[in-house]
């Protein structure tokens, strides 16, 4: 465990070496100072409406929360994605891992330490975009959704599956192959979630049962679109008015993802320790 620790130390301070911090940093915050100013102008002009009334404004706020944690989330899954991309392959090419390896520290704890650390950098970038969205909707309309306990649990473990999958496949491949394997796997799985909602929508069957296969395949989509479901108020998740609620993945899907998650890392782990450096 100490080795994992060191290691996991190790990956923030090159992190922060490249200059990887801080450019999430001022990307968050750049999207953070976006997402007020359509805030505050959108929330401005309803008022000034005296025909929208208060329900009406909560319910347009919501929907922009919506929004808003949609494009946090995106952003996340991309920076959790290319934050590790290069992380073993890129360092068995230029010889850095062979220095780690040389010494007495087991493969699995090289991958394991590595892991942890790119995994707290990402899980830290989704609290900041999801803390600054919530501080925004609250401080201008008094919006305060009750489904966020249970909706940025399954954001985070959405995160940690898509930076799982990546890590798994430095340990595999090289880097641009594993940067589209990657990106590939969550563009599949955001494709399947779009047909999903489209067939529970439609009350088509058969694009319903599309989607929730590639689901299985590739269930980070899956994580959002739960996310998204608690997030709502109850009128809209019965009523289905925000369009969000047409397919909404069940529990034996987040159990999926968590086992996916940790077949990955095994995975990752196994593939590691059977590459030639």
């Amino acid at each position: 465990m100490r080795d994992v620790i060191t290691v996991a130390h190790l990956t923030l301070v090159e992190a922060r070496r490249r200059r990887i911090v801080l450019a999430g940093a001022v990307c968050a915050l750049a999207f953070l100072l976006v997402f007020s100013i359509a805030v505050v102008f959108a929330y401005r002009e309803m008022a000034a409406d005296g025909s929208v009334s208060f329900v009406e404004r909560q319910g347009t706020l919501t929907a922009i929360m919506l929004v808003g944690f949609m494009a946090a989330n995106f952003l996340s899954v991309i920076f959790a994605i290319l934050l590790p991309i290069d992380t073993l392959s890129g360092e068995i090419d230029s010889g850095v891992v062979q220095t780690l390896a040389s010494k007495p520290i087991d493969r699995a704890q090289i991958v394991l330490g590595k892991w942890a650390g790119h995994l707290l950098l990402a899980l830290a970038y989704l609290l900041l975009l999801s803390a600054g969205i919530l501080v925004v909707i609250r401080a201008v309309g008094g919006l305060a959704p009750t489904g966020v306990p249970h909706a940025l649990p399954l954001l985070m473990l959405e995160i940690t599956l898509s930076l799982t999958v990546a890590v798994a496949g430095g340990a595999r491949f090289s880097t641009v192959t594993n940067a589209i394997t990657a990106v590939g796997f969550y563009g599949v799985a955001f494709i399947g979630g779009f047909v999903e909602q489209i067939g529970g929508f439609a009350g088509i069957t058969s694009m319903r049962t599309i989607g929730i296969l590639v689901s299985l395949f590739s269930p980070a989509d899956s994580m959002w679109r739960l996310a998204a479901h608690y997030m709502q108020p109850e009128i809209a998740r019965s009523t289905g008015m925000l369009a969000l609620g047409a397919s909404v993945p069940s529990a034996l899907m987040v159990w999926w993802a968590v086992g996916f998650t940790v077949l990955m890392l095994l995975y990752a782990v196994r593939a590691f320790r059977r590459r030639a450096l």
